[in-house]
């Protein structure tokens, strides 16, 4: 998909802990509208990275009197989301926006904000891992969830016309992407309730994610998507199927509030995961019936 860059609009910090002013550039897609924030500074981490914002389509023709709102969707990992050119593998991105756009059409899903977070490469890991391990280092999604919870998204709040509880608020990712955000779905059910993991990284440091999941006190108030493809090796498929044991043993419910795939003959890779986008977007943001 050629892209082409707009105008700019100014994307202005202002809690003290953030007190960078960004320049948003307007990319040109053919069924929306992608902002492109560069060079996000966070005090909570050492690098900065981009954010991609994409509005859905008629977003700009609503009138700002008519206070219509839109739930948001942070994904991890965004410069596999929306642009080929930006891929992991260059030409497989995960066609959310083409995807999201078709389904708003359809009518089959209540029209997202999505929010695509780049990841700063090597320090990937470290972000997005929520407990160290002995050989691979990690442990920092704490520090990564605060850049998220404190300074971008209040940020995203005041700067596009979101729905910013809990109850209209999701994370999602695939991998590592997946491990963080059912970590932060678990540790801030008060600010995300929808949790997208598509091929979760269970088997980090040891499955810790289990433990997080059986000693919670409480089942939280979650919105939970989690899948894994038969192609992804026994060891992921069988963590995948602890998961969701684990989630049922709380009391998530399949088909009331958690959602578990098996994807045939699907592997771990970009061109998978934007297979699953489409049903994933109708899991957690499912179309309401108008009265």
């Amino acid at each position: 998909m050629k892209t082409t860059y707009g105008g700019r609009a100014s994307l202005a910090c202002r809690p003290a802990s953030c007190r960078a002013t960004l320049e948003a550039y307007t990319v040109n897609l053919p069924e929306a509208k992608l902002h492109r924030h560069d060079h996000f500074h966070s005090e909570f981490l050492e690098h900065d990275r981009d954010v991609l914002v994409w509005l859905p389509p008629g977003y700009e023709r609503v009138d700002p009197d008519a206070d219509v709102r839109y739930p948001v969707l942070y994904m991890h990992d965004g410069q596999n989301l929306f642009e080929p050119e930006t891929a992991f593998q260059k030409g497989e991105h995960w066609r959310v926006g083409e995807t999201a756009t078709r389904l708003i059409e359809e009518g089959r899903i209540t029209a997202p904000i999505i929010v695509g977070i780049y990841n700063t490469g090597e320090a990937r890991v470290d972000e997005y891992t929520p407990t160290g391990d002995k050989k691979l280092g990690g442990g920092h999604a704490d520090d990564y969830g605060r850049m998220i919870i404190e300074e971008l998204k209040p940020l995203i709040d005041r700067t596009y016309r979101t729905r910013p509880d809990a109850a209209n608020t999701g994370i999602g990712g695939s991998s590592l992407g997946a491990l963080v955000s059912l970590h932060l779905g678990f540790t801030h059910p008060k600010v995300f309730s929808k949790v997208a993991a598509l091929s979760p990284s269970v088997w980090w440091d040891r499955k810790a994610i289990l433990k997080t999941i059986r000693q919670s006190r409480s089942k939280p108030k979650l919105r939970l998507w989690v899948d894994m493809g038969t192609a992804e090796g026994r060891r992921g498929l069988d963590d995948a199927r602890l998961l969701k044991a684990a989630l049922m043993g709380l009391g998530f419910a399949e088909g009331v509030d958690l959602r578990y795939t098996e994807y045939e003959g699907a592997t771990h890779s970009e061109q998978a995961w934007s297979q699953r986008v489409g049903p994933m977007l109708e899991w957690l943001f499912p179309q309401v019936a108008s009265c």
